[in-house]
């Protein structure tokens, strides 16, 4: 959910700031880019250094900035601008407060009243503070705004005090987030089957019969679907590519046959497969155990059929929408609903190899979405990940519109 965000982390003068150092790590392993805008009082508890050095963004504090014989200014408008996301972490009674009543007496606060993004305001403050009708008034006043506050906690406080106040954990902190982004996302909640990329079948253990795709289409899928909410099972042929979420689990697999036993534990509990990989039809009927050396002039290797993984599926189908690709040479339409309505498809995705720019190996991709009803709909050339946000459009507008 955070992978490639924007994150602007706002740090105010209270105990629990040396914390963010920890906040920082995790907001970078889960792939965000980070920046720190670091009050005064702040950096009392806090080294800017650390927090740059983990961020690796220079740490910001005041308006104004100087480098030998040169003066310029931190625009807090520019920083307001470009976070996806403004955390303020810990936020103290006394910045909530300003925050509140719109005073704007620092570069955190200047930045806050210019940001766009959602904001998330994380408590921190001793008992009697994080109990004063004040406080109350000014978290209220908050979350009206549209702000979003992440609970202070029970624990031991800086005063030697037992109760409420205590900021989050940052692992506490990044979940809230991640489980609050999510929410309202057409997925969430649903499960998401999908098989990329080639298969290898063994002819020996150095060769084997193969194919061309590289397996982008179905990963651009997978990111898809992981960031409208669903949890992705990624079943995933040999393939160069990697991806990086936490809504996305990767099963990597060689061969047809391994392809098959690994999607099927998750198909009965899946509500979406898409099946875009590029299985091979046939395999060697025998591997050899060691290389087969060059001999005679002419070699044969004897083949026998895969199960069809996508035609097995279609044959126990359930509730799940299952989705199927088709890649064409010719009659390309109605080769296409032949396979639809043979492997008991709800819809298929056709590509021709006579589209220039779609196909295997490729960043881009020309489809033709096909549902059970015949309905047709036509997409120009695009980048693969344009094509995984069309293709998931219309899945969900014929099975959760």
């Amino acid at each position: 959910m955070l992978n490639g965000k924007n994150i602007l982390l706002g740090i105010t003068g209270g105990i629990a700031a040396y914390k963010t150092t920890f906040l920082v790590r995790l907001f970078i392993k889960a792939g965000a880019n980070v920046k720190v805008i670091l009050t005064d009082s702040a950096s009392s508890f806090v080294s800017p250094l650390t927090l740059a050095t983990l961020s690796k963004n220079a740490v910001v504090t005041d308006f104004v900035k100087s480098e030998g014989n040169t003066v310029e200014w931190n625009n807090h408008v520019e920083l307001g601008l470009w976070a996806d996301l403004m955390i303020i972490a810990p936020a103290t009674a006394n910045t909530m407060s300003k925050m509140a009543l719109g005073t704007c007496d620092n570069l955190l606060l200047a930045t806050y009243l210019s940001a766009k993004c959602p904001v998330f305001v994380a408590p921190a403050m001793d008992l009697d503070m994080y109990k004063h009708p004040s406080t109350k008034s000014s978290m209220d006043a908050l979350m009206s705004f549209g702000n979003v506050v992440i609970p202070a906690t029970s624990g031991e406080l800086a005063s030697g005090l037992h109760g409420e106040g205590r900021m989050a954990e940052p692992e506490a902190i990044v979940d809230f987030i991640k489980n609050h982004l999510s929410q309202g996302l057409p997925l969430t909640g649903k499960k998401v089957l999908i098989t990329a990329g080639p298969t290898y079948e063994a002819i020996d253990p150095v060769r084997f019969i193969g194919n061309h795709s590289s397996g982008l289409m179905g990963f651009e899928l997978a990111r898809t679907a992981a960031n409208l909410g669903a949890e992705v099972y990624l079943v995933t042929g040999p393939t160069h590519l990697s991806i990086a979420h936490d809504n996305i689990h990767v099963v990597k697999v060689v061969s047809a046959e391994d392809m098959y036993h690994s999607a099927q534990m998750y198909y009965d509990n899946s509500d979406i497969v898409i099946c875009a990989a590029a299985v091979a039809d046939y395999r060697p009927k025998s591997v050899a155990e060691q290389k087969i050396k060059k001999s005679d002039e002419n070699f044969t290797i004897e083949l026998v059929k895969n199960k069809d993984i996508l035609k097995t599926f279609g044959e126990h189908k359930k509730n799940q929408y299952l989705v199927g690709f088709a890649l064409e040479t010719e009659n390309e339409v109605e080769n296409a609903l032949g396979k639809l309505k043979r492997k008991n498809l709800d819809a298929i995705v056709l590509n021709s190899m006579r589209d220039k720019g779609a196909g295997f190996g490729g960043a881009t991709n020309k489809i033709t979405f096909i549902d059970t009803n015949s309905t047709i709909t036509t997409f120009e050339l695009k980048t693969k990940a344009d094509v995984a946000v069309d293709i998931f459009n219309e899945i969900i507008k014929r099975r959760y519109a």
